[in-house]
């Protein structure tokens, strides 16, 4: 069987192996202090294009997202994300368990515009009874979202400007950043990221390493106590050099892009073959996430052979459900599914 569930199922590209073994007995310091992580952070500023930013190593996105977003937020706001936001659904109240509420906007296909986040805003400090209420004021938007869309950047210039207008913070979760960033419907470079956002992360957990975030810091305002706040979190690695390893293999030769690139591809191929054989799907989505909508016996059939996840029902007969590819995909893995696909024929 061959599994689509997530772009996490396998292990991490050979190269960080190599290179986790061939420093394996060198002796640094630890929590990020040592010399890999120093020399990923150099890559990371350069390739960013912001010499001065801080950038910090934390482990898992859950772990990064609530340590981000605890250490800028006063107890009394919150955070607003899109209605599908992770932070929203997918993070087992996280947030809300550091002291924080999700303050979740309707969405279009995972995206939030910038008209809706000054209408929140407007709305709240119009209100009479606004210091009663948890105040908005920080906004996370993930790129690539949780339904596999990007934002164009005159999208993402425009959420900037609100940010601007109302002085809140701009956080983007870049779990999925590098698929984001490799779509050919992508306008947006790494360093179009690195001057909107306020803070940032770079994901690699979901794209070719073992486990690691990168979190990017450009807001001075925010840079101040932030190793702390890792440390409350319980996201100072004690091995900090295996976060810095793995950016490093992830970032010197581009091979960050590669992989993500990969993934897409191979996404594109699903996408054209549900397409070519009639079947429509929840989203359109340009990155390795692919949402086709099955009636259920094929997702039935598809499933002797296949795994995938059921996303959502759509109705008594279909149901809409999610293939992900992820740098490990192979092209046989992908043609073994299309293959499967065009046998049980068109759908119309």
């Amino acid at each position: 069987m061959f599994l689509f569930y997530s772009d996490y199922l396998e292990g991490c590209h050979p190269a960080i192996l190599e290179r986790m073994q061939d420093t394996n007995l060198v002796q640094t310091p630890g929590y990020g202090e040592d010399e890999y992580c120093e020399r990923a952070r150099m890559l990371i500023r350069s390739i960013c294009g912001t010499p001065n930013a801080d950038v910090h190593f934390l482990v898992g996105g859950t772990q990064t997202n609530t340590t981000v977003i605890s250490s800028v937020l006063r107890p009394h706001q919150g955070v607003m994300c899109a209605e599908s936001g992770h932070i929203n659904c997918h993070e087992t109240g996280a947030i809300e368990h550091s002291g924080h509420k999700v303050l979740p906007l309707a969405a279009k296909d995972g995206k939030i515009s910038a008209e809706s986040v000054d209408k929140a805003l407007t709305e709240h400090h119009q209100d009479a009874s606004f210091e009663h209420m948890v105040q908005p004021a920080m906004l996370y938007i993930s790129f690539s979202t949780e339904l596999g869309t990007i934002y164009s950047k005159d999208e993402l210039v425009a959420i900037r400007k609100v940010c601007n207008k109302w002085n809140i913070p701009l956080f983007i979760d870049g779990a999925r950043l590098g698929y984001g960033l490799a779509s050919s419907e992508c306008d947006l470079t790494i360093k179009d990221i690195a001057s909107i956002a306020d803070v940032f992360y770079i994901g690699e957990t979901k794209q070719g390493a073992l486990f690691g975030e990168a979190v990017v810091i450009n807001n001075e305002s925010l840079k101040n106590d932030f190793r702390y706040m890792i440390k409350q979190n319980g996201g100072m690695l004690a091995k900090g050099r295996l976060l810095g390893i793995q950016f490093e293999v992830l970032f010197e030769d581009n091979l960050y892009y590669e992989l993500a690139a990969h993934a897409d591809k191979l996404a594109a191929r699903l996408t054209d073959a549900f397409r070519e054989n009639g079947y429509g799907f929840l989203v359109d989505s340009p990155t390795n996430q692919v949402f086709p909508i099955l009636p259920k016996d094929v997702a039935e059939s598809l499933g002797k052979d296949f795994g995938f996840e059921l996303w959502q029902k759509v109705d008594s007969e279909h149901i809409g459900v999610r293939f992900c590819t992820s740098w490990a995909t192979t092209d046989d893995q992908v043609d073994s599914l299309i293959m499967a696909i065009n046998a049980i024929g068109k759908h119309y």
